[in-house]
């Protein structure tokens, strides 16, 4: 049995966000190539994970027989969501950009699934994995752009999801998507369009193209 992990982070519900929009697309296709598939959903924006905690962080460095009762519950969260992530065929996130970076509720996600020695190190419990990150922003901030040297998302993500998690990580790129609502942008709109159609097709594609190699 297929099983997708899916996170979302935008704080607009629905359609309203185009991250959200565009992962609903993927997990649809996802659905229904994997008619008996899971998928474990995670909405940081409507049920945020907690912070990581100096209880949470010490307790992966110490022995569990000597965890404090803090350290013992604040880890028995954070394992959770590490065996949601070691559990999963497939990664599935909704990451916009905020003020140039990620949302700080999928900050607290990654903080809380990353331990080294365990999901980071040497043999990353999820090493190879795929994921596919839905990485929306306001404007454009692609090489050779004005606001290129802004682009804080992909970067860091590249790094934390296959750097320190051993992930492979595919992004789709939904941008310029203020564009419909700011007039000072309006003759960006036929752009944003391209963005957006392009997004959907990509994000459709790589759930058929997962669906396939899960099933060879």
């Amino acid at each position: 049995m297929a099983v997708l992990l899916h996170i979302d982070s935008s704080v607009f519900p629905g359609e309203a966000s185009s991250s959200r929009s565009v992962t609903d697309a993927f997990r649809k296709v996802w659905e229904e190539q994997h008619p008996d598939g899971a998928v474990i959903y995670r909405d940081l924006a409507a049920d945020p994970v907690p912070h990581i905690s100096a209880a949470a962080h010490t307790a992966g460095f110490a022995d569990p027989a000597a965890h404090t009762p803090e350290q013992s519950a604040a880890f028995a969260a954070r394992v959770r969501l590490i065996e949601e992530l070691e559990q999963a065929d497939a990664v599935l996130i909704g990451a916009p950009m905020y003020n140039f970076t990620i949302p700080s509720t999928l900050k607290a996600w990654l903080d809380n699934v990353i331990l080294l020695g365990r999901t980071s190190g040497e043999n990353p419990s999820a090493k190879g994995t795929p994921v596919t990150v839905v990485a929306s922003r306001g404007g454009s901030y692609a090489p050779g752009t004005p606001r290129a040297d802004y682009e804080y998302v992909q970067n860091y993500l590249e790094a934390v999801l296959q750097g320190s998690l051993g992930l492979d990580v595919h992004f789709v790129v939904p941008e310029l998507t203020m564009a419909p609502r700011n007039a000072a942008m309006s003759e960006l709109v036929p752009l944003y369009e391209a963005s957006r159609k392009r997004a959907f097709e990509d994000a459709t594609a790589k759930a058929k193209e997962l669906a396939e190699r899960l099933a060879a």
